[in-house]
């Protein structure tokens, strides 16, 4: 119904917004992600104008509008509705904990602990996300995250050197194609599935 809503920022608080557009307020329920990529200026006399990408949940005795900065982080909360017992508070829950990039690594590294400090996910719930959304996240890495970065040094013939299949996975996670060369260096990608390449490189990263 609503892709996106673009108007007045003229109420934000932790938790939702209300977005004046054409004289009708929106009120949006938001992550923490999204508050805090709200612009600075907040000022009743000149509120900002701001861009929000949206979901609408309807349920039996509720209807409810949801906005998000980042189309990545729509498309994040939308996946972690298709998990078994998770429902929009609890995607936003893991939204305000974790940004998509940081949810997605956590999901392809089997990290459940990052996960179940989202509040009210319980290491059930955590465990839960990842057995149904891992073979998903890495397929996309896979096949359709790779497709839009095509490399130079790329196989003849079509194929695709494994090398560079992790570094356009990674680049779409978030991160610099040096970070990802950086974190490939030391792992032996001519002997290793690619699947395990990725997992390996993003738990290199995540290290402090």
């Amino acid at each position: 119904m609503f892709y996106y809503l673009c108007g007045k920022l003229t109420h934000l608080e932790p938790g939702f917004a209300v977005i004046d557009c054409g004289g009708v307020g929106y009120k949006l329920s938001i992550s923490g992600t999204t508050y805090d990529a709200m612009p600075p200026n907040r000022s009743v006399n000149e509120p900002p104008t701001v861009k929000l990408y949206t979901h609408l949940a309807i349920r039996e005795d509720d209807i409810e509008l949801f906005g998000f900065m980042k189309q990545t982080e729509l498309a994040t909360f939308k996946l972690l509705l298709t998990v078994s017992g998770v429902g929009p508070r609890a995607a936003l829950s893991i939204l305000t904990s974790l940004t998509p990039e940081k949810f997605a690594i956590a999901v392809c590294t089997d990290d459940k602990k990052t996960i179940a400090r989202a509040n009210g996910i319980g290491p059930k719930t955590a465990a839960r996300v990842i057995l149904e959304l891992k073979d998903k996240l890495m397929k996309e890495t896979d096949g359709g995250f790779g497709s839009p970065f095509p490399s130079d040094t790329s196989a003849v013939n079509g194929a695709r050197n494994p090398m560079n299949e992790a570094i356009d996975a990674m680049i779409v996670l978030g991160y610099s194609r040096a970070e990802a060369m950086t974190a490939l260096k030391d792992i032996d990608v001519s002997h290793t599935e690619l699947q395990e390449i990725i997992r390996l490189a993003l738990k290199k990263l995540m290290r402090p």
